[in-house]
């Protein structure tokens, strides 16, 4: 993992690879809502934040501008008061963090949204490893969702993966062919979970972090 010190500097020091996706762990303060993302594409436009502009997709996907041409894709989340955000050419990334915390409910929303038998083997599972796994799943699930630009409202179980020897891989995936996607789960330290997702060829998953990052 490389580190920077201080404030973003004006721009990246370096460049996004074609054969490259960038990883940035931020701090998100409370309140700062875009802002931390503003800044590091700003970085990479080697522009002012201020005058990085973006739109957003038919689900709510945030895009650059057409202005700003198409140097890159990304895709970014937030839980409490840290960011993860993705960033390549050539495809759409999609990224999803979650902070461990107990969810009660795990195993009734993994019932209700996974599949079987993803239901089965979590309930399988001891009450620690069941938190870990579900945390996995799901933002494996959100990860692949932003990736096609579409929100869980696209339907959870319209995705399978299955463990392999490598992690979680795409099992099923409606209307697309499962082996063409990536999944790349990211340290992202013991408090929470991160997994990347990608449609396309294996890539080198790069992954920065601000000093001042927990």
């Amino acid at each position: 993992m490389h580190s920077i010190d201080g404030p973003l500097p004006a721009k990246v020091a370096e460049p996004l690879r074609a054969d490259e996706i960038h990883v940035w762990r931020l701090h998100r303060p409370q309140g700062s809502k875009r802002q931390p993302l503003l800044a590091l594409l700003g970085c990479y436009l080697g522009i002012d934040a201020t005058d990085v502009r973006l739109v957003e997709g038919l689900h709510g996907r945030p895009a650059l501008d057409a202005a700003h041409g198409a140097p890159f894709d990304f895709n970014w989340s937030h839980s409490g008061e840290r960011a993860v955000v993705a960033l390549a050419k050539g495809l759409s990334p999609g990224i999803d963090l979650e902070h461990r915390r107990t969810r009660s409910k795990a195993l009734d929303i993994a019932r209700r949204f996974f599949t079987a038998e993803e239901a089965t083997w979590l309930d399988s599972l001891g009450e620690g490893e069941r938190q870990a796994a579900f945390l996995e799943l799901w933002t494996a699930r959100e990860a692949v969702l932003k990736a096609l630009g579409r929100g869980i409202g696209f339907g959870l179980d319209k995705l399978a993966f299955r463990r392999d020897t490598c992690g979680l891989a795409l099992q099923r995936l409606d209307g697309d062919d499962p082996g063409a996607w990536q999944l790349h789960a990211l340290d992202v330290g013991a408090d929470a979970f991160a997994t990347l997702a990608w449609r396309g060829s294996l890539r080198q998953v790069r992954l920065f972090a601000l000093a001042d990052d927990a």
